[in-house]
């Protein structure tokens, strides 16, 4: 009997032992302050190892540890570039607009805008889906162009609006053929205008111009169908949709210029369509 009861004293005793073990060990790492260059050469080794998260916490660490030197100002930076390779655009971002804010004249700050109208244009969708991300994209490219005109950032920036103005067109165009099938001509003629009026310069005006042509001719507007073809006419001569425009006008091929009567109307410029 004795026996027994020391036994259970004994198992007892180690159980509490493995207890409190196990309770140490989940226990957070001891704070250890390390130097700053050997925070960041770390967080440098890691993001060129493609480790990106990793590279990134590492990063927050040179802050986290040296808030006030050097290196913490680049290295928030490079949290940013780090989350920013990783897909991870929400925590770019973040980063990039702390950044920004706490050091708005520091020589990266055109590169921390830079970075963060990436983080938004390579988040933009296919037309049939909502168009907020493009939206943001394209006020952030803005911004660049508009902050830093004549850097290298800018001519990027330049040619990346560019793709999204007609991104935006696209998503237009898709609600008004949408709305063209389902025979609300109407608000398809609203969606038609909208790409011509408010953009103009990207490559989904001709087909705009067509289906506009399409929209006045279903409800009887022969008058309109026709000066909007006229405008197709003289602007995109070449186009496929001149053709088809002409010809559900007359009933045939697009002949000549010379042999159009209405075709050489005074209406010549989008503008004057609205």
């Amino acid at each position: 009997m004795l026996v027994t009861v020391r036994a259970k004293q004994i198992i007892a005793t180690c159980g509490m032992a493995l207890m409190l073990a196990a309770c140490s060990s989940n226990e957070a790492p001891e704070y250890v302050e390390r130097p700053v260059s050997e925070l960041y050469n770390g967080a440098q080794d890691l993001l060129d190892a493609k480790e990106y998260q990793k590279a990134a916490e590492a990063f927050d660490e040179v802050e986290r540890q040296h808030p006030y030197s050097v290196w913490a100002t680049k290295a928030t930076l490079m949290s940013a570039y780090s989350y920013y390779q990783d897909n991870k655009y929400d925590d770019a971002i973040n980063a990039l607009d702390r950044f920004i804010s706490l050091h708005p004249a520091n020589p990266d700050v055109p590169y921390a805008y830079y970075l963060k109208a990436l983080s938004y244009y390579e988040q933009i969708s296919d037309v049939g889906r909502d168009q907020q991300m493009t939206q943001h994209a394209m006020d952030a490219l803005d911004d660049v162009i508009r902050r830093f005109p004549d850097s290298k950032y800018s001519r990027d920036a330049k040619l990346k609006k560019d793709l999204t103005v007609d991104h935006l067109a696209g998503k237009e165009m898709n609600v008004g053929r949408y709305y063209q099938d389902r025979g609300e001509y109407l608000a398809a003629i609203n969606r038609f205008k909208s790409v011509l009026d408010t953009y103009q310069t990207t490559t989904h005006v001709p087909e705009a111009l067509a289906r506009l042509t399409e929209c006045y001719l279903a409800l009887g507007l022969e008058g309109e169908a026709q000066r909007t073809a006229s405008v197709l006419g003289h602007n995109f001569p070449g186009s496929e949709y001149y053709s088809e425009s002409y010809s559900l006008l007359v009933g045939e091929d697009a002949p000549e210029r010379e042999e159009k009567s209405w075709w050489d109307s005074t209406t010549q410029s989008i503008s004057d369509l609205f």
